[in-house]
């Protein structure tokens, strides 16, 4: 059967960690870390999620709070285990994983928790108090929003440009290059080999940075419409939305990745154009830990059968890797 050219969706999903990249499908994630001494080192684990089993989960808009916090979750998880191999001095204790103690569980979570009031604090609060600036000069409250919502747009580019020419996040958006690179070389038909990623785009629909660019252009939208009375009730209302928000968002993100139409790839354009900073190109040995890493959770060549039609064998690989 002839190769078809269009993407197909995969299901799995990603994240480039600490000289890493994890790599999740269904309730299978798996961490893969180059570490110190030049090995790879593959963790997989099952992670069912929050209120795993509930049909609360499956409600359009709704599901898509509940999967955010189970990234926030498995994120930090993923981070912690390729840290662990970084903490020690040179050759000590390179082969530690995370304990997953009482302890260091309760000081994750509290670390998530300041990193979301941080978030909340720089992308929500601090755009509104910087339009407020402008309300003597600027009295229609619908530019306002507007206003207030291009003013977060452009402290997220920043943001992104600013930590961008620090070395540990140039190599961490060369993992994250990899991570897409490899999702886009399956979902593209292509064997999964370390030439065939390389030839891969770096940019991917389903991008968390495409995700939070929809976060910001949905809350322009509902605060243009939603208004009320007073700083401290427009500051409230607006931290209070943020779920509503992440659910429009997960559910618009959803279809990106799912369709290929002309909507899609308009309102997807804005996302990619940033992702080209949140992403950088890879070297060959980041391509293979983030091969490793989708090899763990997922079959990908029983996938390429089954929506291209094709097996691939050993031998076909070795002579088109070379």
């Amino acid at each position: 059967m002839a190769r078809r050219k269009c993407n197909r969706y995969s299901g799995i999903g990603g994240q480039a960690v600490l000289e890493g990249i994890m790599m999740k499908n269904s309730e299978k994630y798996a961490v893969a870390v180059r570490k110190p001494n030049g090995e790879i080192s593959v963790e997989l684990e099952n992670y069912q999620g929050v209120l795993h089993g509930s049909k609360v989960k499956e409600i359009p808009f709704i599901r898509g709070i509940f999967n955010f916090v189970d990234s926030l979750i498995l994120g930090m998880r993923a981070l912690n285990y390729s840290a662990s191999f970084y903490e020690e001095e040179e050759g000590e204790k390179q082969n530690q994983k995370p304990n997953g103690g009482g302890g260091e569980k309760l000081l994750n979570a509290l670390v998530t928790v300041i990193a979301v009031i941080m978030a909340v604090g720089i992308f929500v609060v601090l755009p509104f108090f910087l339009a407020s600036l402008l309300k003597g000069y600027v009295r229609n409250a619908s530019l306002m929003a507007i206003i207030e919502g291009v003013i977060r747009i452009l402290i997220f580019i920043l943001y992104v440009w600013g930590i961008s020419v620090m070395k540990d996040i140039k190599r961490l958006y060369q993992y994250h290059g990899a991570e897409h690179k490899c999702i886009n070389c399956v979902e593209k038909g292509r064997p999964l080999t370390v030439h065939n990623v390389m030839r891969s785009s770096r940019l991917h629909r389903r991008c968390g940075t495409s995700f939070i660019f929809f976060v910001f252009f949905v809350s322009i939208i509902l605060f243009f419409f939603i208004r009320v009375d007073g700083v401290a009730q427009r500051v409230i209302l607006r931290i209070l939305l943020m779920p509503v928000v992440a659910g429009i968002s997960y559910e618009i993100i959803r279809l990106a990745g799912r369709s290929d139409n002309i909507f899609v790839r308009i309102i997807s354009a804005p996302g990619m154009w940033i992702q080209k900073m949140t992403t950088k190109e890879p070297d060959q040995s980041m391509a293979e830990v983030a091969i490793a890493a989708v090899e763990a959770v997922f079959d990908w060549k029983q996938y390429l059968y089954d929506n291209f039609g094709y097996e691939v064998d050993e031998s076909w690989m070795d002579k088109n890797e070379t």
